[in-house]
Protein backbone atom coordinates (compact mmCIF):
# COMPACT_ATOMS: atom_id res chain seq x y z
CA UNK A 1 0.00 0.00 0.00
CA UNK A 2 1.46 3.33 -1.05
CA UNK A 3 1.93 5.94 1.69
CA UNK A 4 3.14 8.97 -0.21
CA UNK A 5 1.40 11.98 1.29
CA UNK A 6 3.11 12.32 4.68
CA UNK A 7 6.71 11.34 3.98
CA UNK A 8 9.28 13.51 5.74
CA UNK A 9 12.99 13.02 6.39
CA UNK A 10 12.14 12.11 9.97
CA UNK A 11 9.56 9.53 8.86
CA UNK A 12 11.98 8.08 6.32
CA UNK A 13 14.71 7.84 8.97
CA UNK A 14 12.30 5.97 11.23
CA UNK A 15 11.54 3.46 8.46
CA UNK A 16 15.23 2.90 7.74
CA UNK A 17 16.40 2.57 11.34
CA UNK A 18 15.17 -1.03 11.92
CA UNK A 19 17.32 -2.09 8.96
CA UNK A 20 20.41 -0.26 10.27
CA UNK A 21 20.24 2.13 7.31
CA UNK A 22 20.21 5.92 7.18
CA UNK A 23 19.94 8.87 4.81
CA UNK A 24 23.45 9.88 3.71
CA UNK A 25 22.34 12.82 1.59
CA UNK A 26 20.18 13.74 -1.33
CA UNK A 27 19.12 16.46 -3.70
CA UNK A 28 16.29 17.71 -5.88
CA UNK A 29 16.70 16.97 -9.61
CA UNK A 30 15.54 19.63 -12.03
CA UNK A 31 12.00 19.14 -13.36
CA UNK A 32 12.14 16.64 -16.21
CA UNK A 33 15.88 16.08 -15.78
CA UNK A 34 17.13 13.03 -17.66
CA UNK A 35 18.55 10.07 -15.79
CA UNK A 36 15.86 9.81 -13.12
CA UNK A 37 12.53 7.98 -12.98
CA UNK A 38 9.69 10.09 -14.25
CA UNK A 39 8.29 12.41 -11.62
CA UNK A 40 11.34 12.30 -9.33
CA UNK A 41 11.42 15.37 -7.13
CA UNK A 42 13.92 14.13 -4.52
CA UNK A 43 16.70 11.58 -4.75
CA UNK A 44 17.72 10.22 -1.35
CA UNK A 45 20.99 8.30 -0.93
CA UNK A 46 20.83 5.43 1.56
CA UNK A 47 23.69 3.69 3.35
CA UNK A 48 24.66 1.72 6.47
CA UNK A 49 23.95 3.18 9.91
CA UNK A 50 26.43 2.35 12.66
CA UNK A 51 26.77 0.81 15.09
CA UNK A 52 24.96 -2.41 14.34
CA UNK A 53 24.78 -2.63 10.56
CA UNK A 54 27.02 -5.65 9.99
CA UNK A 55 25.61 -7.91 12.75
CA UNK A 56 22.11 -7.06 11.51
CA UNK A 57 22.96 -7.76 7.88
CA UNK A 58 24.71 -11.07 8.51
CA UNK A 59 21.66 -12.29 10.46
CA UNK A 60 19.34 -11.80 7.47
CA UNK A 61 18.02 -14.66 5.28
CA UNK A 62 20.14 -13.49 2.35
CA UNK A 63 23.27 -14.47 4.29
CA UNK A 64 22.81 -18.04 3.07
CA UNK A 65 26.05 -18.83 1.27
CA UNK A 66 24.68 -17.89 -2.16
CA UNK A 67 26.35 -15.11 -4.19
CA UNK A 68 25.74 -11.41 -3.60
CA UNK A 69 24.02 -11.47 -0.20
CA UNK A 70 24.51 -7.75 0.42
CA UNK A 71 22.99 -6.79 -2.91
CA UNK A 72 20.10 -9.23 -2.55
CA UNK A 73 19.32 -7.87 0.91
CA UNK A 74 19.50 -4.29 -0.38
CA UNK A 75 17.04 -5.08 -3.17
CA UNK A 76 14.58 -6.66 -0.78
CA UNK A 77 14.68 -3.99 1.92
CA UNK A 78 14.81 -0.88 -0.24
CA UNK A 79 12.51 -2.38 -2.87
CA UNK A 80 9.78 -2.98 -0.31
CA UNK A 81 10.27 0.46 1.21
CA UNK A 82 10.02 2.06 -2.23
CA UNK A 83 6.74 0.23 -2.88
CA UNK A 84 5.35 1.44 0.45
CA UNK A 85 6.27 5.04 -0.39
CA UNK A 86 5.25 5.04 -4.05
CA UNK A 87 8.92 5.61 -4.89
CA UNK A 88 11.51 3.87 -7.04
CA UNK A 89 14.54 2.07 -5.62
CA UNK A 90 17.80 2.54 -7.54
CA UNK A 91 21.00 0.60 -6.87
CA UNK A 92 24.75 1.02 -7.53
CA UNK A 93 24.96 -2.59 -8.76
CA UNK A 94 23.18 -4.68 -11.37
CA UNK A 95 24.58 -2.99 -14.47
CA UNK A 96 25.81 -2.15 -16.93
CA UNK A 97 24.55 0.45 -17.31
CA UNK A 98 25.13 1.68 -13.77
CA UNK A 99 23.51 4.61 -12.04
CA UNK A 100 26.00 7.46 -11.40
CA UNK A 101 26.18 7.24 -7.61
CA UNK A 102 29.53 9.07 -7.41
CA UNK A 103 28.21 12.24 -9.14
CA UNK A 104 24.97 11.92 -7.19
CA UNK A 105 26.93 11.82 -3.93
CA UNK A 106 28.89 14.94 -4.93
CA UNK A 107 25.65 16.67 -5.80
CA UNK A 108 24.19 15.91 -2.38
CA UNK A 109 26.54 18.29 -0.59
CA UNK A 110 27.18 15.64 2.06
CA UNK A 111 30.06 13.84 0.25
CA UNK A 112 33.03 15.22 -1.65
CA UNK A 113 36.04 14.28 -3.76
CA UNK A 114 38.78 13.59 -1.19
CA UNK A 115 42.50 14.35 -1.67
CA UNK A 116 42.93 10.72 -2.84
CA UNK A 117 39.91 11.03 -5.17
CA UNK A 118 37.74 8.60 -3.18
CA UNK A 119 34.44 9.89 -1.84
CA UNK A 120 34.62 11.31 1.66
CA UNK A 121 31.42 11.75 3.66
CA UNK A 122 30.86 14.26 6.43
CA UNK A 123 30.11 11.59 9.07
CA UNK A 124 31.50 8.36 7.56
CA UNK A 125 34.72 9.68 6.06
CA UNK A 126 36.36 7.41 3.49
CA UNK A 127 34.29 4.46 4.75
CA UNK A 128 31.16 5.79 3.07
CA UNK A 129 29.14 3.33 0.99
CA UNK A 130 25.69 3.39 -0.54
CA UNK A 131 23.26 0.50 -0.58
CA UNK A 132 20.87 2.31 -2.88
CA UNK A 133 18.79 5.40 -3.46
CA UNK A 134 15.11 6.25 -3.36
CA UNK A 135 13.60 8.38 -6.11
CA UNK A 136 10.71 10.12 -4.36
CA UNK A 137 7.83 11.99 -5.94
CA UNK A 138 7.71 14.36 -2.98
CA UNK A 139 9.90 17.44 -2.61
CA UNK A 140 12.08 17.13 0.50
CA UNK A 141 14.73 19.61 1.55
CA UNK A 142 17.84 17.71 2.62
CA UNK A 143 20.47 19.64 4.60
CA UNK A 144 23.92 20.01 3.14
CA UNK A 145 27.10 19.50 5.14
CA UNK A 146 30.64 20.83 5.53
CA UNK A 147 33.54 19.08 3.85
CA UNK A 148 35.67 17.52 6.61
CA UNK A 149 38.86 17.84 4.55
CA UNK A 150 38.68 21.63 4.95
CA UNK A 151 39.72 21.28 8.60
CA UNK A 152 42.11 18.34 8.11
CA UNK A 153 45.50 20.02 7.92
CA UNK A 154 47.62 16.86 7.84
CA UNK A 155 45.68 14.98 5.11
CA UNK A 156 46.97 11.57 6.31
CA UNK A 157 45.11 9.84 3.47
CA UNK A 158 47.67 11.14 0.99
CA UNK A 159 50.58 9.22 2.50
CA UNK A 160 48.91 6.26 4.26
CA UNK A 161 48.89 3.67 1.48
CA UNK A 162 51.89 1.33 1.96
CA UNK A 163 51.72 0.33 -1.69
CA UNK A 164 51.61 3.90 -2.98
CA UNK A 165 48.41 2.98 -4.79
CA UNK A 166 46.31 5.84 -3.45
CA UNK A 167 47.43 9.44 -3.63
CA UNK A 168 46.78 12.79 -5.21
CA UNK A 169 46.82 11.21 -8.68
CA UNK A 170 43.99 8.82 -7.79
CA UNK A 171 43.81 5.06 -7.43
CA UNK A 172 46.31 2.67 -9.02
CA UNK A 173 44.13 -0.46 -8.80
CA UNK A 174 46.72 -2.91 -10.25
CA UNK A 175 49.30 -1.75 -7.71
CA UNK A 176 46.77 -2.29 -4.94
CA UNK A 177 46.04 -5.84 -6.07
CA UNK A 178 49.73 -6.67 -6.35
CA UNK A 179 50.34 -5.47 -2.80
CA UNK A 180 47.38 -7.43 -1.43
CA UNK A 181 48.99 -10.60 -2.82
CA UNK A 182 52.02 -10.11 -0.56
CA UNK A 183 52.36 -10.96 3.15
CA UNK A 184 52.64 -7.25 3.92
CA UNK A 185 49.24 -6.69 2.36
CA UNK A 186 47.38 -9.09 4.64
CA UNK A 187 46.46 -6.45 7.26
CA UNK A 188 44.70 -4.50 4.49
CA UNK A 189 42.68 -7.60 3.64
CA UNK A 190 41.81 -8.42 7.24
CA UNK A 191 41.18 -4.93 8.62
CA UNK A 192 40.34 -2.84 5.57
CA UNK A 193 42.12 -0.30 3.40
CA UNK A 194 44.81 1.58 5.35
CA UNK A 195 44.07 4.80 3.48
CA UNK A 196 40.38 4.67 4.33
CA UNK A 197 41.23 3.96 7.97
CA UNK A 198 43.70 6.85 8.08
CA UNK A 199 40.96 9.43 7.52
CA UNK A 200 40.20 11.08 10.90
CA UNK A 201 36.47 10.94 10.20
CA UNK A 202 36.69 7.25 9.32
CA UNK A 203 38.55 6.63 12.56
CA UNK A 204 35.54 7.89 14.49
CA UNK A 205 33.04 5.84 12.49
CA UNK A 206 31.96 2.55 14.06
CA UNK A 207 32.41 0.31 11.03
CA UNK A 208 33.43 -3.22 12.03
CA UNK A 209 36.65 -4.68 10.68
CA UNK A 210 34.71 -7.80 9.67
CA UNK A 211 32.71 -5.73 7.22
CA UNK A 212 35.81 -4.14 5.72
CA UNK A 213 37.44 -7.58 5.44
CA UNK A 214 34.42 -8.98 3.61
CA UNK A 215 34.40 -6.17 1.05
CA UNK A 216 38.16 -6.38 0.59
CA UNK A 217 37.79 -10.09 -0.21
CA UNK A 218 35.10 -9.30 -2.75
CA UNK A 219 37.34 -6.65 -4.30
CA UNK A 220 40.43 -8.89 -4.39
CA UNK A 221 38.94 -12.02 -5.89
Amino acid sequence: MSETSDITLEALAARLAPHCLEVLGGFNPDPGEAGFPRGTRTLVLIGPAEPGYWPHLTAQPEWDGAPDPVDRWSRRVLGRLACDLGAKALFPFGGPPFYPFYPWALRSGRAWDSPVRLLVHESQGLMVSFRGALALKQHLTIPRGVKPCASCADAPCLTACPAGALGADGYDVPACHLYLDTPAGQPCLSRGCVTRRACPVSAGYARMEEQSAYHMRQFHR
